[in-house]
């Protein structure tokens, strides 16, 4: 069975730091790319990037790059969601996602539909709040 389980959400005050991991289990891990999501209440789901795990290559919105950053560590079948400089308006549910892409493919993807991603395999979400 395939799961995705995020954890690391809570409460931080505005300029904080988070960190969000992303446990994967069920499938060969390197062949996959995971994906971040966000949802606050009231609004359509938000794409933040992505992560290919067998090269580590990522993908960004660009209204996230600056301050999200996407890691993994195969060993630990786990993704990173790393959080600086947070916001009031961050606060949202923090959704981790799976799609079966090669590398390459996720490459030339991504090139033409950006992070369009129809995802596979869902997390059930962690919750980020930033106070102001």
């Amino acid at each position: 069975e395939v799961q995705l389980v995020e954890s690391g959400g809570g409460l931080v005050q505005a300029g904080g730091s988070l960190r969000l991991s992303c446990t994967a289990s069920g499938f060969a891990f390197g062949d996959w790319a995971i994906g971040w999501v966000r949802q606050a209440p009231g609004k359509e789901r938000e794409k933040i990037g992505c992560i290919h795990n067998s090269d580590g290559s990522t993908y960004y919105s660009n209204s996230m790059k600056d301050r999200f950053t996407i890691s993994r560590d195969n060993a630990k079948n786990t993704v990173y969601l790393q959080m600086n400089s947070l916001k009031p308006e961050d606060t949202a549910v923090y959704y981790c996602a799976a799609a079966h892409f090669g590398a390459r493919e996720l490459a030339d993807y991504y090139s033409d539909y950006g992070l369009e991603i129809d995802y596979d395999h869902w997390g059930r979400g962690t919750q980020v709040t930033v106070s102001s």
